[in-house]
């Protein structure tokens, strides 16, 4: 499983998790330990993660931050864990801010074991930053900031690097979130600029008004007109696309061709997917395991072949269902309240792949063996 598979494959876990963690300890065993084993760092060594870290600053005697990270002996991550429940934007990270300043470590990482918020020193040296750098929420993964995460691996990871990392990725940030405010609601500064390029005159008050609107109006439409490029690009590099054997067998009808553009996968959907294949990873090379978006349903796949269907997500509708499949293919729907019900037909899911490869393969030994089920 590659790196951004193992943090997907954390994030799936989080809503079944949550509501069983209710303690600021539980939190840490169960969402920040992981974490940082999936970035490569064995946090049973003391001589790589140290819990409850202890510095003495000025006159306070015996304070703990809860993880330090080593490197060649010397703290070099500073992580400090607060209860799931925890509001960020409402906790004060001291101990965290204390401790940045009289100790060897660059890094300091506030988190609740869902949003992870990394600091560093830009501002002042040795002065812990107000303002984060970088922010990764579990629940809500953008595949750019995974690859930003990946600088923290344990191989990979270099103080004097991220220095300079860590300075684009905080004016990135900042300037994405005035953007983001501009565009949903522009300031008299930001209408000005526009309104000087395209039109003679005084910058009057009707003019502000008329050009807000205006300027307001043509961010959006921009903001679409590139979404929509890009999605014409990567439709025609699928139509382009050498077909597989499958495509060959079970080609896509006019209709389909015709409606692909109003396909959207949606969150829940994607979310739907990772759920599924963290059920099947203990025995199964996830990479197997595809997914398909069509109108009607979201089919997920084993080896990406129509003939393989491991179930169908009915998320389009206020009424969730979970397509799954019997020993002749006849698919069975069953209606869902909640994302997590999928883990209810975990058994069920096993079984189906489990039939697939034993199709394959015969003589082969069952990869999944089904709650009692002892037979031999």
């Amino acid at each position: 499983m590659d790196f951004i598979d193992q943090v997907k494959f954390l994030a799936a876990k989080i809503p079944s998790l949550s509501a069983n963690i209710k303690t600021e300890e539980a939190t840490k065993n169960a969402l920040v330990m992981p974490l940082l084993n999936i970035l490569g760092y064995n946090v049973f060594d003391p001589t790589e993660v140290v819990p409850e870290f202890t510095t003495d600053y000025g006159t306070k005697k015996g304070e703990k931050v809860d993880y330090a990270v080593f490197q060649d002996g010397k703290p070099v991550i500073l992580i400090e864990c607060k209860n799931i429940d925890a509001d960020l934007d409402t906790v004060h990270a001291s101990q965290l801010f204390r401790y940045f300043t009289v100790s060897e470590a660059k890094i300091g990482i506030l988190t609740n074991g869902i949003v992870y918020r990394f600091f560093t020193d830009i501002d002042a040296p040795n002065k812990m930053d107000e303002k984060a750098f970088l922010e990764i929420n579990l629940l809500d993964i953008k595949e750019p900031l995974i690859n930003e995460l990946k600088r923290f691996k344990k191989e990979s990871f270099n103080a004097d690097d991220l220095a300079s990392i860590a300075c684009d990725l905080k004016y990135t940030k900042e300037i994405k979130l005035i953007l983001a405010n501009e565009i949903n609601n522009p300031s008299e500064e930001f209408v000005k600029f526009f309104a000087k390029k395209v039109k003679d005159g005084v910058f009057t008050q009707s003019v502000k008004e008329k050009f807000t609107n205006i300027t307001r109006n043509a961010l959006n439409q921009f903001i679409n007109d590139r979404i929509n490029e890009r999605l014409k690009f990567a439709m025609t590099n699928t139509v382009n696309s050498t077909p597989t054997d499958d495509d060959i067998e079970n080609p896509p009808n006019e209709f389909e061709n015709t409606i692909q553009d109003e396909i959207v996968t949606t969150e829940d959907e994607l979310q739907g997917y990772y759920i599924v294949k963290s059920i099947l990873c203990e025995n199964l090379d996830i990479k197997r395991v595809y997914i398909r978006d069509k109108k009607n349903y979201c089919g997920i796949l084993l080896d990406d072949n129509n003939r393989k269907p491991i179930c169908r997500l009915y998320f389009n509708s206020k009424k969730k269902y979970l397509g799954l499949f019997t020993d002749n293919k006849n698919e069975e729907k069953v209606a869902i309240e909640d994302l997590n019900d999928i883990y209810n037909y975990a058994e069920k899911l096993k079984v189906t792949v489990n039939n697939y490869d034993n199709k394959n393969t015969e003589g082969a030994l069952p990869k999944y063996q089904i709650a009692g089920d002892h037979s031999p």
